[in-house]
């Protein structure tokens, strides 16, 4: 099931039929408040009220203009303009590819670092996600160029699958980085990445205890944890606890519309929470890996395909 989904999110013929068929649009709501600003900004007045972050993503990728690179800078910026004037504290992921990566990483370099000057007049930090393997390394070699060039509210997004990713993790440590931890959705070959549930998990709390281990040796480090594992969270908790760390020494990222009840009790309970709001029309390949990602997920799905 999971290879099938994320082969369906690589394919353009699917990619330009499915959005227009209903159910698919009704399905999609699960994961996003709607397909333009005003949705996503409304969702993240409603989330003020229950001391629960927002982190905004406006879906896209891959775009083969310069044109299309510079509107992607526009929207996001005209949508930290909306935050502040709605007074949202809000934070930013970015696909890089989405900013021109494809065409120009010089040119992509400068979008990311005007947007990093504009989400720093708001306090926020720019994340910039990442994408398939063929772009981990230029991704953290971006991350590194912005940082030294004195651009220090950048984070970047690490994959739990990839077995690079613990020589990543040290790589950046000396940058007192932020850095997001997923497990990943894309379909990388066994060579590079684990492949059972069992090994990324374990992979995953390896790289959180790593991390949590380097802010209790005095290490600068913000850690969020982007997972819906609640029991995973909470054991890395314990472990923080144990290293002496307060329980804000993570926080923990979850995306819209799954297990908001857990997010709501997480945030009663002194953990830091951050909701990931995803809009825009280009929702079809990442709505497929979010498919893939959890079998019951495909169960939703169903429901809204079935009378």
């Amino acid at each position: 099931m999971r290879t099938l989904l994320l082969w369906l999110a690589r394919s353009t013929w699917f990619r330009d039929r499915i959005p227009r068929l209903p159910f698919a649009r009704r399905a999609v709501r699960r994961f996003m408040p709607g397909e333009d600003m005003e949705a996503a900004l409304d969702a993240a007045a409603r989330f003020r009220s229950e001391q629960i972050g927002v982190l905004f993503t406006r879906l896209g990728e891959n775009v083969t203009r310069d044109e299309d690179a510079d509107a992607t800078l526009g929207h996001y910026v005209a949508l930290l303009d909306a935050c502040a004037a709605r007074g949202l504290r809000a934070e930013l992921s970015v696909k890089l590819t989405q900013l021109g990566l494809d065409l120009d990483e010089d040119r992509t370099f400068e979008r990311v670092a005007r947007l990093a000057d504009r989400s720093a007049r708001n306090a926020g930090v720019l994340w910039m996600d990442m994408e398939g393997s063929a772009y981990t390394d230029r991704t953290i070699s971006l991350y590194e160029r912005l940082v030294g060039a004195g651009h220090a509210n950048l984070g970047v997004c690490l994959q739990a699958y990839l077995r690079r990713t613990a020589v990543d993790v040290q790589r950046l440590l000396p940058l007192r980085p932020a850095i997001r931890l997923v497990k990943g959705a894309y379909d990388e070959p066994p060579s590079i990445a684990f492949r059972t549930k069992r090994a990324v998990d374990a992979n995953y709390a390896a790289l959180a205890m790593a991390m949590l281990e380097a802010c209790a040796a005095g290490q600068q480090v913000r850690i969020a944890l982007g997972t819906h594992d609640v029991e995973l969270v909470e054991q890395l908790a314990g472990h923080a606890t144990a290293l002496g760390l307060a329980r804000d020494a993570f926080e923990v990222n979850m995306l819209y519309g799954i297990r908001l009840d857990q997010q709501r009790r997480l945030a009663r309970e002194g953990y830091v929470v951050r909701d990931l709001l995803a809009y825009g029309p280009a929702w079809y390949a990442w709505y497929m890996r979010r498919l893939a990602e959890r079998p019951v997920n495909v169960v939703f799905a169903l429901r809204q395909v079935l009378p």
